[in-house]
């Protein structure tokens, strides 16, 4: 089953995460992910995923402005409607607002009419309320967290939709 994961990355660090989800998801049996820059995006391949997460560097405590003007505009071209949706940040200091910009990117999934998941405190440690958060020197300390979201992100997304792909 297709799915995709998106991110905006002037540094490479959001971009690096959005690998280590994809890893992840591809740990599960029936999942197959592709990473893109919201700035190229295999529109076919995100038009026949069933779950898309997007991933945002935080500044000034939100969602860069890049992935607010994709959310205004190039996001109503990918059908999201129906697909399971999730989001995670990466930022420069732990108390940098990476919680508001999920939680605003999930918001606007919400909108397009995505069904939004994290799995929460259901699936047990690491909870991952809402999304993971990387601390840009840290990359490496979160990846296996952001593997394990991918992994209950694709997991999900096969107990919804069935496990035929598509």
């Amino acid at each position: 089953m297709k799915m995709t994961v998106l991110y905006h990355s002037k540094t490479g660090n959001t971009k690096k995460m959005a690998e280590v989800i994809a890893e992840g998801m591809m740990r599960v049996n029936g999942a197959e992910a592709k990473v893109f820059s919201i700035d190229a995006i295999d529109e076919a391949w995100i038009k026949e995923s069933k779950c898309v997460v997007l991933g945002s560097p935080i500044y000034v405590a939100t969602i860069c402005a890049a992935v607010k003007e994709w959310f205004d505009g190039p996001a109503r071209k990918y059908a999201l409607a129906g697909k399971i949706g999730g989001a995670f940040a990466t930022q420069n200091y732990l108390h940098g607002g990476a919680d508001i910009g999920i939680q605003c990117i999930l918001s606007h999934m919400t909108v397009y009419g995505m069904l939004v998941y994290s799995g929460g405190g259901s699936c047990g440690a690491p909870v991952i309320h809402l999304g993971p958060v990387a601390l840009h020197e840290r990359l490496d300390e979160s990846a296996e967290t952001f593997r394990i979201y991918g992994e209950r992100m694709a997991a999900k997304t096969l107990e919804i939709f069935g496990d035929a792909h598509s």
